[in-house]
């Protein structure tokens, strides 16, 4: 048997039973606390009768009993589903109906959201309050209440049980479901920790959202590492600078936008950072003026990650090595920071010819495959989607173009799937623009990623009104944000009177009309 998610726990709790292994705030637990809590939780799920394999939502910034509901749902043979709070309403409503969640788990700052999706979603039986409130309120019950029932052994799971269903946007407009087990999430941490080499002496700060997969992949490294969790809400750069310096932490992950932010708010601060000993990015490559800053300002290594939802993430690492030489101008390492990395141990990557599926030669584009014990089980009831995504000697079919060097280093080029990221979050083009079809006289719409200096890339839609009909660009952006979440809305929209460019087959060609607004550029933030 490969594993359960309770083995990460169990081992920290034995070999660092008074070890500090979580600061959330005042809060402070030790790992034989943390296992004593996490223990006790099956019972407490099965006095509200939510049976092995139920799916069970989160909707809540990060906390305490944020990471607890990561360690112990899945040991205890529950299914999590981490829902992003950025999205609206009927998304989030979606997702619980997809899956059919009987329990959400909320904070104070969801309530409102958590009891509108009580009212229409016919499967939740139950909130579960997760905030700071000494009481739960009205219609919850408390998290605390739960862990106040009889410890329970956690269940002998097969390594292919269902541990977590993370939705990733579709390119048919409605999110799909990606199930990953507990042998996907422990493959991955595994070779997270061979990539980063966490130790019991690290100190992990989440910054980043915890309902990212990224950041779930290192609540179960630091946990099997017996290191530290220091939890924040969410991203705040005097809170992350406050935080590495009052708390000594060593590791961190955060999309380059973050970094940007964080650097902008030292400079001129005298703030103690020298126990970061190495600081992880993911989502996109670091601009080149952030590099500069980064290893100017920054006291520590740094590694790029790439991955996917799919592959529970990671796939790819630029290694603090490629930084530290390709930052002092060596090469071929100064080329290769534009690189997403080389494949980390224990995962195959090749790249493909689109339609063939051929392996295509170093230098050629093509479609990244990946293979490995971190690729998902499938999607959620898509089955059809699944045998697209997934070939039958375990490959999975990215949809992400790139190329790769005679070393296995990976360029992105392109997203066959036109996802855009836009400071750290994924956008799906045909998503925003079924959403602007809605709108009235729409004939045409484009949505691609264009240039920002803040946010990487930014949501720019183009829109041809019908025959002898207008399109209120303000009045469409406001019907954006009742329908979607507000970082999908496009920030700029251009209002076109001709149509747009087409292939023979009548496909749209993005790419005419996203290259001029990439012109002059060394690349496209993908």
């Amino acid at each position: 048997m490969y594993g359960t998610l309770a083995w990460p726990l169990q081992r920290a709790a034995r070999l660092r039973p008074e070890g500090e292994a979580l600061v959330d705030g005042p809060v402070r637990r030790t790992w034989s606390e943390v296992l004593d809590r996490i223990a006790r939780l099956g019972s407490g799920l099965g006095r509200l009768d939510i049976g092995v394999g139920e799916r069970v939502a989160v909707l809540a910034h990060n906390s305490a009993p944020h990471l607890e509901a990561w360690l112990g749902l899945p040991a205890h043979g529950r299914v999590i589903n981490d829902l992003n709070l950025r999205l609206a309403v009927p998304e989030l409503a979606f997702m619980i109906d997809d899956c059919e969640c009987v329990a959400l788990l909320v904070d104070d700052d969801h309530l409102d959201a958590a009891r509108g999706l009580m009212a229409r979603c016919d499967s939740l039986r139950q909130l579960v309050y997760i905030g700071s409130a000494p009481q739960a309120p009205d219609g919850t019950i408390a998290w605390d209440e739960l862990l106040a029932s009889d410890s329970q052994p956690f269940p002998d799971l097969d390594e292919n049980t269902l541990a977590a269903i993370v939705y990733t946007g579709g390119t048919s407009g409605k999110p799909k479901g990606v199930m990953l087990s507990h042998r996907n999430l422990l493959a991955n941490a595994k070779q997270f920790m061979i990539a980063v080499g966490h130790q019991r002496t690290d100190r992990y700060l989440h910054a980043a959202p915890m309902f990212h997969v990224a950041d779930t992949s290192q609540t179960y490294c630091m946990t099997w590492a017996a290191g530290t969790h220091v939890i924040l809400p969410g991203f705040n750069a005097m809170a992350v600078a406050e935080a590495i310096e009052n708390e000594r932490i060593t590791l961190s992950l955060l999309v380059p936008t973050m970094i940007g932010m964080l650097l902008d708010h030292i400079e001129g601060r005298n703030h103690d950072l020298s126990s970061l000993r190495l600081l992880m990015y993911a989502a996109s490559p670091m601009p080149k003026e952030t590099q500069r800053r980064a290893m100017a300002a920054l006291p520590c290594d740094f590694t790029q990650l790439y991955g996917m939802t799919e592959a529970a993430p990671l796939v790819t690492q630029s290694t603090p090595e490629d930084h530290r030489r390709g930052f002092a101008g060596e090469e071929p390492y100064a080329t290769r920071l534009d690189s997403a990395g080389s494949e980390v141990v224990g995962v195959q990557v090749s790249v493909r010819d689109l339609v063939t599926g051929d392996p295509v030669p170093d230098g050629e584009p093509g479609e990244i495959w990946v293979r490995g014990p971190n690729v998902m089980l499938g999607y959620w009831r898509r089955e059809q989607e699944t045998s697209s995504a997934l070939t039958p000697d375990g490959w999975y079919r990215s949809g992400d173009m790139a190329i790769a060097d005679d070393r296995g280093y990976l360029y992105i080029v392109d997203r066959a799937k036109d996802m855009i990221i836009s400071g750290g979050e994924n956008v799906y083009s045909t998503e925003v623009e079924l959403a602007i079809y809605e709108y009235p006289n729409v004939a045409e719409v484009a949505v691609f990623g264009i240039p920002d200096p803040r946010w990487g890339e930014r949501v720019h839609a183009v829109v041809v009104p019908r025959a002898a009909a207008e399109v209120d660009a303000d009045g469409l952006v406001a019907h954006l944000r009742e329908r979607i979440a507000g970082y999908k809305v496009p920030r700029s929209v251009e209002i076109r009177t001709e149509p747009l460019p087409k292939s023979g087959a009548g496909k749209i060609l993005k790419r005419e009309l996203r290259d001029p607004h990439w012109a002059g550029r060394e690349r496209q933030v993908h």
